[in-house]
C-alpha cells in the first residue's frame, strides 16, 4: 500500500502584516511613497524576517534573484536598508520611524526646491472667470489658501464641520488684523470673530444635501462648495477671482449675518460693502472720493 503524501504547503505570497487603513497594504502604502513594487516587496520582508539574505529575499516573495538584488542596491541607496560588511552579504530594514523620518526631511526639501523654481514662472492674473473645484482635497486647499491670502476682511457661510476645519485658519487671519465674520449653524464659543447662527440653525444644516462651505475673501475672491457628508466627493463647488462676483457674495452674506444678528447687534453694519470699501470694490470703483456735501467735503 503506497504511503500517502502530506500535500506541500503553496509557496507564502508577500501579503500584509497588518490591513491598514482602507485596506491597504503595507507594500501599497510604501508603494505610494515611490518605491517600486520589487522594493516595497523586499523591504516588508525584511521587516518581516531580518537579516535575511538576497537569495532568501527572492525565495520568500516569488522574484527573480537578479531584480530583489537590484532592488536592495536601490533601497541600500535610499537609506531603507543596512548592508551586512561580509561577503556573503546580509540586509536589515531600516526602522520604519526612521526611514519615514528621511523621507519627510527629503520631500520637504526637494518641495522648497520645487516651489523656488515653480513660482519663478507664475505670473498671477485675475481673469473673472468661473472654475470648478473637484476634489475635497482642492476645495479645502483652496479654502485655506484664501483665508491665508485675506489682508482686510473675510465673510463666510461654514457648515459645522467645515468651520471645524477651517477655524484655525480663521482665528490666525483675526491675529493678523483681518476682520472675519460669517454664518454659522450652531452656537460658537469662545470665539474671537463675528459669528451669526442662521435663522434654520442646526436644522437646515441636517436637511441639507450635504456639507456647506462659503467664503469671501477681501471682495476679491470667492469660493461656494456643496460637499458629501462623509466628505469623499464634491458635489458642487466652484471658485473665482472675479472682483464684480466676489463684491456680490460679500454683499450678500454681510446681509445675512445682519439678519441673524439682528436686532441685538450693533457692529453688523460695518461689514457692509460700502462701509468698509474692501480691496475688491476699490477694484471696481476705484479709491473711495470723499463725498460732497453743501459746505464742501465730508
Amino acid at each position: 500500500m503506497a504511503k500517502a503524501v502530506r500535500p506541500a504547503a503553496p509557496p507564502r505570497a508577500p501579503a500584509a502584516l497588518h490591513a491598514a487603513p482602507d485596506d491597504q497594504s503595507p507594500e501599497q502604502a510604501l508603494g505610494a511613497l515611490g518605491y517600486t513594487d520589487t522594493e516595497a516587496a523586499v523591504y516588508c520582508e525584511l521587516l518581516r524576517a531580518a537579516p535575511s539574505t538576497g537569495y532568501r529575499l527572492a525565495h520568500a516573495i516569488g522574484k527573480a534573484p537578479a531584480n530583489v538584488y537590484q532592488a536592495l542596491a536601490a533601497l541600500s541607496q535610499k537609506g531603507a536598508v543596512l548592508v551586512e560588511d561580509r561577503e556573503a552579504r546580509s540586509y536589515r530594514a531600516t526602522p520604519p520611524e526612521e526611514l519615514l523620518a528621511m523621507l519627510q526631511q527629503s520631500f520637504e526639501g526637494k518641495s522648497a526646491e520645487a516651489r523656488a523654481a515653480l513660482e519663478s514662472l507664475y505670473a498671477p492674473v485675475a481673469d473673472d472667470r468661473l472654475y470648478q473645484l473637484a476634489t475635497v482635497r482642492q476645495v479645502y486647499g483652496r479654502a485655506e489658501a484664501m483665508i491665508e491670502r485675506a489682508a482686510e476682511v473675510l465673510l463666510f457661510d461654514l457648515f459645522p464641520t467645515p468651520f471645524a476645519r477651517l477655524r484655525p485658519y480663521l482665528e490666525r487671519a483675526v491675529a493678523r488684523g483681518v476682520r472675519v465674520a460669517g454664518v454659522v449653524y450652531e452656537d460658537v464659543l469662545d470665539c474671537g470673530f463675528v459669528t451669526a447662527v442662521s435663522p434654520g440653525g442646526a436644522p437646515v444644516a441636517e436637511r441639507w444635501p450635504g456639507l456647506q462651505l462659503g467664503l469671501v475673501v477681501d471682495a476679491r475672491e470667492h469660493l461656494k462648495a456643496l460637499l458629501s457628508r462623509d466628505e469623499a466627493q464634491v458635489r458642487h463647488g466652484v471658485w473665482s477671482d472675479s472682483s464684480y462676483l466676489a463684491c456680490l457674495e460679500h454683499n450678500g452674506l454681510a446681509c445675512e449675518i445682519w439678519v441673524s444678528l439682528a436686532p441685538s447687534a450693533t457692529a453688523t453694519g460695518t461689514f457692509s460693502l460700502f462701509a468698509i470699501y474692501p480691496p475688491g470694490l476699490r477694484d471696481l470703483l476705484g479709491p473711495r472720493t470723499p463725498e460732497v456735501t453743501a459746505g464742501g467735503p465730508s
